[in-house]
């Protein structure tokens, strides 16, 4: 297990995310992966109000509505850090305070749960002052029902804006930060978040570490993306210094009997500040090479290589 921050909350490095569930995985594959990944000890679970509203006939709010059928059956509630995200739900657009007082009431029902163990501002809203939205967090965690606070996909610029004003103010702190990163996208995280993290004891939590599949080697041309879910995402990432990393990894996984996908989690997990990289899965067996990154220690001269291609990788791919 690894400690967030400075916090009370012991987590699996492994942060297991929910935003297929409604969406590309109906409630019982969701079931199938949430009871393998606790099976195999994994016991934080990331989501999202707005998962999956995107998703045709869907609304808002599936994945967390399937997590807690989940947690009503299963009774697992207290096994699990659960955390989820508020800002971008289309009846809770925004981090105005009644906003976000609202959305986690809805948040709260749809979850089955009293409380919320890691709460983020899934996107900043530069239209809110932050000493007001700083302040409806507060308050939630002086209510019981959000026990620590986390930022997601904020500028460094904002990052540092946000822990003054919660120092002014002896608001609750953040403990957690969620940045997009991997192996084909380490900026800007590397150059201006990680440096934030370190100062601030974030945790940091980075979401599409697979690069939405491409860090599985599954997408080697364009071909292989077309008709599939995440095509958009993942047509971003194809150029010539992208499929190289692919190759690299795929020279260590062989070398190393794994999956691809393994090596590539191993490597974002051993990155400094890093507690956890977020994955998702629809089904079990897609869940099982992510599983196996836990116990993968890559040696310093499989980090070096992978290290030395990425960095070719364009900023912004």
């Amino acid at each position: 297990m690894a400690r967030i921050g400075s916090s009370d909350l012991d987590v699996y490095p492994l942060n297991l995310g929910g935003n297929t569930f409604g969406w590309t995985s109906d409630a019982a594959e969701s079931f199938a992966v949430l009871d393998a990944f606790v099976s195999a000890g994994g016991n934080f679970i990331d989501t999202s109000d707005s998962y999956m509203a995107s998703a045709p006939g869907n609304v808002g709010g599936e994945s967390e509505t399937i997590l807690g059928e989940w947690f009503t059956k299963r009774g697992r509630r207290d096994d699990i850090v659960l955390a989820t995200k508020v800002s971008r739900h289309p009846e809770f657009l925004g981090l105005a305070p009644d906003n976000i007082a609202r959305a986690a009431e809805a948040s709260l029902r749809r979850l089955k749960t009293d409380h919320i163990d890691l709460y983020y501002a899934h996107y900043d809203d530069p239209d809110v002052p932050l000493a007001d939205t700083l302040g409806a967090f507060d308050a939630l965690v002086k209510a019981g029902k959000v026990r620590h606070i986390g930022i997601s996909n904020y500028s460094a610029e904002r990052i540092k804006e946000w822990i003054d004003v919660a120092d002014a103010h002896r608001f609750a702190k953040p403990i957690a930060l969620q940045p997009h990163y991997s192996l084909v996208a380490r900026r800007p995280f590397e150059d201006e978040l990680r440096p934030l993290a370190e100062k601030f004891g974030l945790g940091v939590f980075p979401y599409w570490a697979l690069a939405s599949g491409f860090l599985t080697g599954k997408y080697r041309t364009a071909g292989d993306v077309a008709g599939v879910a995440r095509s958009k995402i993942v047509e971003r990432y194809f150029s010539p210094e992208g499929l190289a990393v692919v190759d690299e990894l795929d020279r260590i996984a062989r070398a190393r009997g794994v999956q691809i996908a393994t090596v590539a989690l191993a490597w974002t997990r051993q990155q400094p500040t890093v507690v956890a990289p977020i994955v998702s899965a629809r089904s079990p067996e897609q869940l099982e090479a992510l599983l196996g990154s836990v116990d993968l220690t890559l040696t310093v001269d499989e980090l070096a290589r992978l290290d030395d291609v990425s960095a070719k990788v364009p900023a912004g791919q």
